[in-house]
């Protein structure tokens, strides 16, 4: 059941968006179109900020799936420009509704997850502190996110597919290299 008002509430938000802007909604609008009480809102978000949150989460949960590997990590990123464009109405209206920053950490949140994945993928075998691996997927990740938003800032009229090409050339033996820097750092 709670997976199921969490989706409710999902759907409600993102029909509400394409009326009207965040900062419009309310809390009652949301729980009356779905037929819930205000307390079970509450019960899983504190705030619409949070549900706006969750929501990209788990959009992007959804379209990287099983895209964390070395190999897949384009086709990953992919599908993350392919999810924010099929919820375009909602990207912008959040976009143009809250700070940068708080768009920022939406999108840090979904690809630190598949960065970190290639990471760990590619320090198989390799005994590199987690501190590391992580500075590794932090910087890779303020890069990919850089990127989206300016794409987001702009309309999304790119193609995000030339977006990506562009990102594999510029990162080609990046993350290995990397990895191999702090190997080598590590050893001195």
């Amino acid at each position: 059941m709670s997976n199921t008002t969490k989706l409710a509430l999902e759907a409600s938000l993102k029909k509400m968006l394409l009326k009207k802007p965040i900062d419009k909604i309310t809390i009652n609008d949301l729980t009356s179109d779905c037929g819930i009480s205000r307390m079970s809102f509450y019960y899983h978000f504190k705030d619409i900020y949070d549900l706006v949150e969750w929501v990209c989460v788990e959009d992007g949960k959804q379209a990287l799936q099983d895209k964390k590997t070395y190999d897949t990590w384009q086709e990953g990123l992919e599908q993350i420009f392919e999810a924010v464009l099929e919820n375009k109405p909602f990207i912008l209206n959040v976009s143009n509704t809250v700070s940068r920053k708080k768009m920022e950490s939406y999108l840090n949140k979904l690809t630190y997850e598949l960065i970190a994945g290639v990471v760990e993928e590619k320090c198989s075998g390799i005994d590199l502190p987690e501190e590391d691996k992580a500075f590794i997927a932090d910087f890779y990740k303020y890069g990919f996110v850089g990127v989206m938003l300016d794409w987001i800032d702009h309309g999304m009229k790119e193609d995000y597919k030339k977006i990506v090409e562009k990102m594999s050339i510029t990162l080609h033996g990046t993350f290995a290299n990397s990895i191999h820097n702090f190997e080598q750092k590590k050893k001195n």
